[in-house]
């Protein structure tokens, strides 16, 4: 039964696609994991899913961290073993899990870049000039609003907004989870905007091209980079960076982790909690330049009196 198309894994995409209502770019991103495992196990003489054992896949890890692969890009390779085999047991086709206790390299922790209140600022307020730019500028505004994933961003539909009531609904958040989040009144008013000027196409979506479909999120990712662009930003900006913005933003001002949390869509707390490091980092760097007993507040006097 190896070949990385084989019944059993067509079975699991279109279980992923129908059922678990995954995005798209993530399915197409476990069958390229899958097949490149399968690649590894038909080297190594293994060819039927219920031969893996748990040896093998920890070998496949170990090869994977030697080739110098990510931790990040790692991990996403035993979540793809792991769900797949989840989804082979629940079927009854095979017994055991191979990747359940498989452990992936430890990711050295790096925090995630954030724009400044006045970077935010220089990127929305800036004046679009043309259509698609007004509906480029509601993305961003609704990015930095809402805290919105790129991927949910771009399955947003008109039905999903609420202006009365000022939330929008997230109907496929990570793992098809759904969740209310508030509708920023500076994020309203431009989606009013773009929606004035949008052409008229049969289509739920809510930002759409030129031709009427529905936007990619490579797309997004092109027109933020031709933005910031135009406004000579002197940072490469992508769109995470306006939802980690938000984030931070938000914590720094509320110090509610737990509404951050449910903003964000994070399951777990532990996964917010980078954004406390963030607005420690915020603090730190005021203590250093303002503190008379820190270090760089001493240099700083003493180069002075030089």
């Amino acid at each position: 039964m190896y070949v990385a198309e084989d019944e059993a894994v067509n079975l699991f995409l279109r279980y992923l696609r129908e059922e678990k209502r995954v995005a798209e770019h993530t399915a197409i991103s476990y069958q390229s994991d899958l097949r490149r495992f399968a690649d590894y196990c038909k080297a190594k003489d293994i060819l039927q899913w219920t031969d893996v054992q748990a040896s093998d896949v920890r070998q496949y890890i170990a090869a994977r961290h030697k080739d110098r692969i990510s931790s990040k890009t790692i991990r996403r390779d035993l979540a793809a073993l792991r769900s797949f085999y989840r989804f082979l047991l629940k079927s009854n086709r095979v017994a055991v899990n191979p990747a359940l206790h498989v452990k992936a390299p430890k990711a050295p922790k790096r925090l995630p870049k954030v724009l400044d209140v006045d970077q935010m600022a220089g990127i929305l307020d800036a004046e679009a000039g043309s259509v698609l730019e007004i509906r480029d500028v509601a993305m961003f505004e609704l990015f930095y609003s809402s805290g919105l994933r790129l991927s949910e961003l771009v399955m947003l539909d008109d039905v999903d907004l609420d202006f009365a009531e000022g939330f929008l609904r997230v109907r496929f958040g990570k793992g098809g989870k759904q969740r209310q989040v508030p509708l920023g009144s500076k994020a309203a008013v431009a989606i009013k905007t773009w929606l004035k000027v949008r052409p008229d196409f049969s289509t739920p979506a809510l930002f759409i091209s030129s031709a009427g479909r529905r936007l990619s999120q490579r797309t997004v990712q092109l027109r933020l980079n031709r933005w910031v662009a135009k406004l000579d930003f002197d940072e490469h900006v992508h769109p995470h960076m306006l939802r980690h913005s938000f984030a931070s933003h938000l914590l720094e001002s509320s110090q509610d982790i737990r509404a951050v949390q449910e903003l964000l869509g994070h399951s777990s707390v532990a996964t917010t909690q980078i954004y406390t490091h963030l607005d420690f980092q915020h603090l730190a760097s005021v203590y250093d330049k303002a503190h008379p007993r820190s270090r760089k507040a001493r240099e700083s006097e003493e180069k002075s009196r030089e």
